[in-house]
């Protein structure tokens, strides 16, 4: 199987074409330097001169509160709906399956049930989500082979994310504030490149939610087992002794640029109705991450 695959310089990308190639597939990775999305022609020729047997789109502007700024938003508008609708028109054209990966932030982030992956009560609270909303309903709208994938609290190796930005402050600090009312699940990249390219072999179409198992937390929560992890792994800068974190709610943090949901719960159990192994706990896979990272 041949699968085309964008954004591969980002954490996701990275990890999928690794695990394609682990299985003998072949992988077609791209990033902005071989095709910008934005371009229609490019994405056309590009795509058509590959021939895939299908695409996982993983490309996206994911700079939450940059896409906030009114100099930004045409650019995050046009790679987050306007590319990913250039995709899906071709992937029309040839007839080929398409997996776009989304994010919680398509709905408001209130309450405390887990939204499930065929929820239609969108009300994304920022300019990342309505883009990311957008262009779900492109890909929706003309495509009948579809995988819509929804992720939350992304970590991989390859890029920036809340691990690595605790393990650089914990480093220089001795208090940490870290949120306590905003509720999710982390999700490894490793993993989810398992079950995205378990999706894409099958014809099992349609809305899926996608995190790690071991149930909902706080930030507060994972950095408090981020330190307690690293400190057990031989760390002592991250002990209890050198290093404090401390709750506070979002509104004492202080106001980011962009509103952040307080329901991150995503509900799973589509997964195993349709035959997937769910992903290994995030307890687990952060235990695998510090080891890959931590030197």
């Amino acid at each position: 199987m041949k699968v085309f695959v964008t954004g591969i310089k980002g954490q996701l990308g990275h990890d999928v074409v690794n695990e394609l190639i682990k299985r003998n597939h072949e992988a077609v990775g791209v990033d902005i330097e071989e095709m910008d999305i934005t371009d229609k022609m490019a994405v056309d020729q590009t795509i058509k001169a590959a021939a895939p047997d299908a695409v996982i789109h993983c490309a996206a502007w994911t700079a939450v509160d940059a896409a906030e700024e009114d100099s930004n938003r045409d650019k995050v508008y046009a790679v987050n709906v306007t590319g990913t609708q250039h995709i899906a028109q071709i992937c029309k054209a040839l007839d080929i399956p398409m997996m776009y990966i989304s994010t919680d932030y398509v709905f408001d982030g209130q309450g405390t049930e887990p939204w499930t992956p065929d929820c239609r009560n969108y009300n994304p609270l920022n300019v990342y989500g309505l883009t990311k909303f957008e262009g779900e309903l492109a890909v929706a709208s003309l495509l009948s082979k579809f995988f819509i994938v929804r992720i939350a609290w992304v970590f991989g190796t390859n890029g920036n994310n809340f691990i690595k930005t605790m393990l650089n402050i914990g480093k220089n600090h001795d208090k940490l504030t870290v949120v306590n009312d905003q509720i999710g699940t982390p999700t490894y990249t490793y993993d989810l490149a398992r079950l995205l390219v378990d999706m894409i072999e099958t014809d099992k179409y349609g809305y899926y939610h996608a995190t790690n198992e071991g149930g909902y937390i706080s930030w507060y929560d994972f950095a408090k087992e981020i330190f307690r992890q690293a400190e057990a792994l031989g760390n002592s800068a991250y002990d209890s002794e050198h290093l404090t974190v401390a709750p506070v709610t979002t509104a004492e943090y202080g106001v980011s640029k962009a509103a952040r949901p307080f329901n991150s719960r995503l509900d799973k159990s589509k997964l195993i109705e349709n035959g997937f192994a769910p992903l290994p706990t995030w307890q687990d896979a952060l235990n695998r991450y510090l080891k890959e990272i931590i030197e």
